[in-house]
């Protein structure tokens, strides 16, 4: 794992619509707390982190217990209590100024939502893809925000590094199309999952929408579980200032 948080972050800063948007690297170190690293050396980490991102406070942080589901936390303000479980949940909005959304990942789609008033961040793996937990997410913000959405796909692992098994990509191209079916650098069949986000967005009438196009099982300076096995998470946050 990537600990200590000592060098200079490699972050992808971007603002969708209101919202700004910092996307973590390893200079920061494993900021998930459900991967056997000590809760002392995460939660210093998360510190370190916040401190990083133009002075953002970790207390004022809303960080979710991830399940791959399609469960949506609306946040009315209050951060998640320094050392407790955060809510249950995929994805999670708010209209609350100042409160910073954070979700993490090591390959999964980390997709950043946000309105004119309003924000979210969705923790989009394959099984949350086809459970509906982008769709559910833009529904809740479209429910507490006003005027067009807009998105952004922070880094996750791309089509050529992104092997999937035969019979469980043709369930996602039934769901999503053809468009979802890529190939791995050694032709062997592969999930197009910012492809499938696409799609996705469309279908819910948010387009187009910016991606980063970071790979993180090429680019060393992000976490990936595919590349790595055992390894820490990096961190996808925003906030409405």
């Amino acid at each position: 794992m990537r600990f200590g948080g000592l060098s200079a972050p490699p972050f992808v800063e971007a603002r969708v619509g209101p919202a700004r948007v910092w996307c973590s690297g390893w200079a920061h170190g494993n900021v998930g707390d459900h991967v056997g690293d000590d809760p002392v050396a995460v939660a210093r980490n998360r510190a370190a982190l916040g401190a990083s991102t133009s002075g953002a406070d970790t207390r004022g942080w809303v960080w979710l217990r991830q399940v791959h589901g399609n469960e949506v936390y609306v946040a009315d303000g209050a951060p998640t209590p320094s050392g407790e479980p955060g809510p249950m949940a995929d994805a999670v909005v708010t209209a609350a100024r100042g409160l910073t959304l954070a979700i993490v990942t090591a390959d999964c789609a980390p997709l950043v939502i946000a309105c004119d008033d309003a924000v979210g961040v969705v923790h989009a793996g394959h099984r949350g893809l086809a459970n509906g937990v982008i769709e559910a997410a833009v529904a809740q913000l479209r429910d507490i925000g006003t005027g067009d959405v807009r998105a952004f796909l922070g880094p996750c692992i791309r089509a050529p590094r992104y092997e999937f098994g035969a019979d469980a990509l043709a369930d996602l191209v039934a769901q999503f199309g053809t468009i979802v079916e890529g190939r791995t650098r050694a032709g062997r069949p592969a999930l197009d999952i910012a492809a499938a986000i696409g799609v996705v967005l469309e279908r819910v009438g948010v387009v187009p929408f910016a991606d980063c196009g970071i790979c993180t099982a090429d680019d060393g300076a992000y976490f990936s579980y595919r590349r790595d096995g055992e390894t820490g998470r990096q961190a996808t946050i925003a906030a409405l200032p």
